[in-house]
């Protein structure tokens, strides 16, 4: 039976480790027996839906520090709310280095919100780890040493619809709605590689939304205005939402794609209406609650049993709370590989030296994977389709 000392496997070897000669001491935030970690979220703003991946990540680090650590030292998690806004964030961020002395900072969500403090975390040589972005600005080493990237590029999940559409729909007239900045930019330039010269004929419209825009429903409408029979929404849990119920709305029925950013079944799908989104298809990595497949499946069983205990009034079709949970155990790794040395140069050294990690929510046969030339620890996806219930896994593993 699952119980609270029986969650993590994986965490649960770090954190019986007993304390040791701390020779990170001289690291901000790092002492004998705390490690101080920073974060910046959206707990408002337009992207306020991936709130609840925060609050999970708030609540790993209660379930470690009550297993006694890692390696005997607490976590001293902050995560502070940047609304989704630039400015915010380096706001947030600037405290969160230079007041509260963090060691790291871990998560920080969103491509626009994590741009803006990227060269000031490289000037200090702060870590930005695990950037809840597939922006390949976020995964380049040899420019940005601090700083590495979590999700799957976004380049490489625009190249996959676009070999998909070539598969699928070679004759299809595609429009595509993306949130304007590199988020939206790096899908374009993905499916541009994929489509090569056809790109100019099959690509009838492009449209772009602001992540203050209220709603993204004329860009819909342009969109059908334009003969676009294939869709792919590159946006936020928000406007995916919005998209989705749109296109219903509109008695429209394209072939419609959607970034795994939006693909949540509580975070997008159920506002919108399950029946709305019959037919829509991702691509993504991680296991979804939603399918039946994994129903006893012992690794989200172990997921499932984190949650009963210390989110018990979650929505478990919320895709946030197990990437959240999944991520957490990969910076466990990292703090574990770490042993006594924290020192922030060799928190980098240890996150660059990742080698098939499995993770309890991926998808069987991805793992992690990291190295000093390579800052992208995921690399590989499935196809998905929305059934009316729940995602239906189809087609074989893509590896970028």
């Amino acid at each position: 039976m699952w119980n609270r000392r029986t969650v993590l496997r994986t965490a649960a070897l770090a954190a019986l480790a007993s304390p040791r000669v701390a020779l990170g001491q001289e690291t901000p935030g790092v002492t004998a027996t705390e490690i101080k970690i920073g974060n910046t979220f959206a707990y408002s703003g337009p992207a306020s839906g991936y709130g609840t991946g925060g609050k999970a990540l708030s609540a790993f680090f209660r379930m470690i520090n009550e297993q006694g650590g890692i390696n005997g030292r607490k976590i001293n998690f902050i995560s502070l709310d940047d609304g989704y806004s630039p400015p915010k964030t380096v706001e947030q961020t600037r405290r969160l280095v230079e007041e509260e002395g963090v060691a790291f900072i871990f998560q920080g969500l969103g491509t626009p919100t994590q741009s803006a403090v990227l060269e000031y975390m490289n000037r200090k040589g702060v870590p930005q780890l695990f950037v809840s972005s597939g922006a390949d600005k976020f995964s380049d080493p040899e420019r940005h040493h601090w700083t590495m990237g979590w999700l799957v590029s976004y380049r490489t999940t625009g190249a996959i619809f676009g070999k998909y559409i070539l598969q699928q729909k070679p004759d299809g007239r595609i429009g595509v709605l993306y949130q304007n900045d590199d988020f939206g930019k790096d899908y374009l330039i993905g499916l541009r590689q994929a489509l090569g010269d056809r790109y100019a004929g099959m690509v009838v419209k492009e449209a772009s939304y602001e992540v203050t825009d209220p709603t993204i429903d004329s860009q819909a409408v342009a969109l059908q205005s334009a003969g676009a029979n294939v869709v792919i929404t590159v946006a936020t849990l928000k406007f995916g939402a919005q998209m989705i119920r749109k296109i219903a709305d509109l008695n429209w029925k394209p072939l419609h794609m959607i970034c795994p950013q939006s693909s949540s079944v509580g975070g997008a799908i159920k506002p919108a209406g399950p029946e709305k989104a019959v037919g829509l298809i991702t691509a993504i990595n991680q296991k979804d609650n939603t399918d039946p497949q994994w129903a006893n499946d012992p690794g989200m069983n172990e997921w499932r049993a984190f949650m009963k205990a210390y989110l018990p009034e979650a929505d478990l079709n919320d895709a946030n709370y197990p990437y959240a949970y999944g991520v957490c155990l990969a910076l466990v790794q990292v703090l574990k590989q770490c042993g006594s040395n924290l020192s922030r140069e060799n928190i980098m050294r240890q996150a660059a030296n990742l080698h098939d990690l499995e993770l309890p929510i991926l998808l069987p046969g991805m793992k992690v994977n990291t190295s000093p030339t390579n800052y992208h620890p995921n690399r590989s996806l499935q196809m998905q389709r929305f059934n009316g219930k729940n995602w239906e896994l189809f087609g074989p593993v893509i590896a970028a």
